[in-house]
């Protein structure tokens, strides 16, 4: 019997204008009267992450930073896992030397030092998930999305990684060529040992540390609830979320899916366009999976 539901957000949760669907959110609330305990996991850091989850009324535990951080559903700090300035540092010169975008999730937040990298990202990326939306359209709701968003601009981001207050959880590089263009980062850093290197889009690729994955944090909730990963069911979309669907009991992908997590994940439900997630938890509760 299914105990927790874990749920990516960004393709999966959200549509592709970034929001949670009405039936989405009232499938939830369906476990939740079951129940079934709910909570998320994203790679958006936590700032990022909650004001879409406010503007549909869900409040819940939250994994993010792709594992890096574990809070409850009071927003309390349970967990962290961050990785050293050093690496960072490499990292983000070896970025700068291929003339890609890239942001840092910390402690303290998201930090950019490209308010007009960051925009032109955005809009790239909800344009090309809504094809029917003009590059006006996508760029009005990229600006109108990234209000609601925590960032911080700094003019390097020497200024971060100098603030020994502050933990490095993630870098992200973007290319609104796609991975093609990624590849170059994801084959310097790959065979380091301390770091993972996932993606939650077409258009990133996420670096943390290796024991900063969402499956590793599932297992760490589930243990702490007392709850069994065979009563665990988890949805998700993309790589950064193989980890946490290979360890569940009862795992969805998207109809979104990456075709190679489809082939991880037991079932698949429809796209996050269609109230996929809403599909998952109706069936999985139905059918008794």
């Amino acid at each position: 019997m299914i105990e927790l539901i874990v749920s990516d957000m960004d393709g999966t949760l959200l549509n592709n204008k970034l929001a949670v669907s009405d039936t989405n959110r009232e499938a939830i609330e369906y476990a939740e009267r079951k129940g079934i305990k709910f909570m998320v996991a994203t790679g958006r850091g936590y700032t990022e992450a909650v004001p879409a989850l406010k503007e549909a009324g869900i409040s819940c535990p939250m994994i993010t930073v792709n594992g890096g951080q574990l809070f409850d559903e009071a927003g309390n700090l349970i967990a962290n896992i961050g990785i050293d300035k050093a690496r960072i540092r490499r990292i983000l010169d070896f970025v700068r030397s291929k003339g890609l975008y890239a942001e840092i999730v910390t402690t303290k937040g998201v930090f950019s030092d490209d308010k007009v990298g960051r925009i032109e990202t955005m809009t790239t990326l909800l344009q090309t998930t809504n094809p029917d939306t003009t590059f006006k359209m996508a760029l009005v709701l990229a600006l109108s999305r990234l209000e609601l968003l925590n960032i911080h601009y700094v003019n390097h981001f020497d200024e971060v990684l100098d603030d020994d207050s502050s933990q490095i959880l993630k870098v992200l590089v973007f290319s609104n060529i796609g991975q093609p263009e990624l590849q170059v980062i994801r084959e310097e850093f790959e065979t380091d040992e301390e770091l993972i290197i996932t993606s939650s889009f077409f258009n990133n690729i996420e670096i943390n540390h290796v024991e900063a994955q969402k499956g590793i944090a599932v297992e760490r909730f589930a243990k702490e609830m007392g709850i069994s990963m065979e009563n665990v069911m988890t949805i998700g979309d993309n790589f950064n979320d193989a980890s946490m669907l290979k360890n569940a009991g009862v795992s969805f992908a998207m109809g979104n899916a990456e075709e190679g997590v489809k082939a991880i994940a037991k079932y698949v439900t429809s796209t996050n366009n269609e109230n996929g997630v809403a599909d998952a938890i109706f069936r999985a509760i139905n059918e008794k999976l």
